[in-house]
């Protein structure tokens, strides 16, 4: 596990103006992808700093970099993070020194690395890696206790949940950005039954029960070839950084395409992610320890550790905001629904990519894993409508007079994430927002 360095001290401040006071102070530095608005220009990578974002092929243009720095520096001028991802925990951690040193205030580089920033405002962003896979976890008890009620109030929980990271592969064509609408899915319904008992012909149409997830994104940076499993003590070498993510549900198209495969149109439609990865080294000072209430079951040895209980776990703070059409109209802003925390999670980040890579399957720079959906222990930190308004049965009545079960058309779902704790600097993850659209006509 990454441990805290000079790039964690809380004290240091950046010649960037107002950037301290931001959700990427210096002690944070996430990369992603952009380019100038408007502009034909190559993307590029890219480090946030304030509301500014340090160009890394200008800054590795400029010469002042040498070793593992440079090198990742030089990566850094490819249109996504994948080769920079790739050169492992080392060449990342070198090149968050050396941004470090040379951003803090008071330092020499102030002078030439400033013609290296482009404000955020006058950037086009784009999606941060090429996704090549996409799995998608499910790793909240709370979550999956919240939804088993729904459909087995006396067993909520089936018995393999309790000892394996439960996941599904996804689809990865259709990760989309921030910002991006998302168009209501069509599909599939549960047919009625007829007198006879017989099955009817199922419906076809719209959702009606669109919902979000509020899930974190995991990118795989250094891979590992086919074969060779990842232990825990080598997985977070592997994680490159998080990010916000989104993974929308149609849950009336699920109920009837779930099994016995699991979702298939329910998911693939659409997930949204943030644009901004901030390395697991920049989350070191929020890592806590990691434990199962007393009497649940302890893992197999081989997602077991002292270390990984001492301090596998990541508080970060994670909210969901909802903005409808009418409070767009009144100017009143959106409202917050649910504010939890990853440190609630059943399963962590290394094991979820010690599990994936257990049977030898081969991860690759820019794999994206989802930790499915992240709800608390205590109401309002739940992570989605399903649950807020128990299947739809109890609807949500918003400060404005409105009411929600699911998403209505116009709606814009906002994630946020930050995280803070004594003696560390406070970073932000951003925010992944996107609204609903209207279905497609159907004939």
């Amino acid at each position: 596990m990454t441990q805290l360095n000079e790039t964690h001290d809380p004290t240091l401040t950046s010649w960037v103006a107002d950037a301290d006071a931001s959700d990427f102070p210096i002690q944070n530095l996430p990369f992603g992808v952009f380019r100038r608005e408007g502009s034909d220009e190559a993307f590029r990578c890219g480090v946030a700093i304030g509301d500014q974002i340090l160009d890394l092929a200008a800054l590795a243009d400029l010469g002042t970099l040498s070793g593992l720095a440079a090198t990742a520096a030089d990566a850094g001028r490819d249109a996504t993070l994948n080769r920079l991802m790739g050169l492992g925990a080392a060449a990342h951690s070198a090149l968050r020194l050396a941004l470090s040193r040379g951003l803090r205030a008071g330092a020499a580089e102030a002078t030439t690395w400033r013609a290296c920033l482009v404000p955020e405002e006058d950037a086009e962003l784009a999606l941060p890696a090429r996704v090549g896979d996409f799995t998608d976890f499910y790793t909240s008890i709370h979550h999956a206790t919240n939804i088993g009620r729904l459909f087995r109030p006396n067993n909520p929980l089936l018995p393999n949940y309790r000892w394996i990271p439960i996941g599904y592969h996804g689809r990865s064509s259709s990760v989309i950005l921030s910002g991006a609408p998302v168009r209501r899915p069509v599909g599939q319904k549960r047919p009625p039954v007829n007198e006879d008992g017989s099955p009817a012909r199922p419906g076809f149409s719209a959702s009606a029960r669109m919902d979000y997830e509020l899930e974190l994104g995991v990118y795989i940076g250094a891979g590992n070839a086919l074969g060779e499993p990842v232990s825990l003590a080598q997985a977070d070498d592997h994680v490159f950084g998080v990010s916000l993510l989104n993974d929308w549900s149609a849950r009336d198209i699920q109920a009837w395409e779930y099994q016995p495969l699991g979702p298939f149109l329910a998911k693939n439609f659409a997930t949204s992610v943030s644009p901004w990865i901030v390395t697991l080294e920049a989350l070191a000072p929020f890592r806590t320890a990691w434990t199962r209430p007393e009497g649940e079951p302890e893992p197999l040895a081989y997602l077991d550790s002292e270390r990984e209980r001492a301090e596998g776990a990541l508080d970060i703070t994670l909210e969901v905001w909802l903005e409808t059409t009418a409070m767009r109209e009144a100017g009143t802003g959106p409202e917050r629904l649910s504010v939890g925390s990853y440190k609630h999670a059943w399963w962590t980040l290394a094991q979820l990519v010690t599990h994936h890579t257990v049977n030898g399957c081969n991860l690759t720079p820019g794999d994206l894993l989802g930790t499915g959906t992240l709800s608390g222990p205590e109401a309002g930190s739940e992570g989605a409508l399903i649950e807020i308004t128990k299947g739809g049965k109890e609807p949500k009545t918003l400060s404005n007079g409105e009411t929600r079960t699911f998403l209505d058309d116009g709606d814009v779902v906002i994630l946020r994430g930050w995280c803070q704790a004594p003696g560390a600097q406070r970073i932000g993850l951003g925010e992944v927002h996107a609204m609903v659209t209207p279905a497609r006509t159907l004939a």
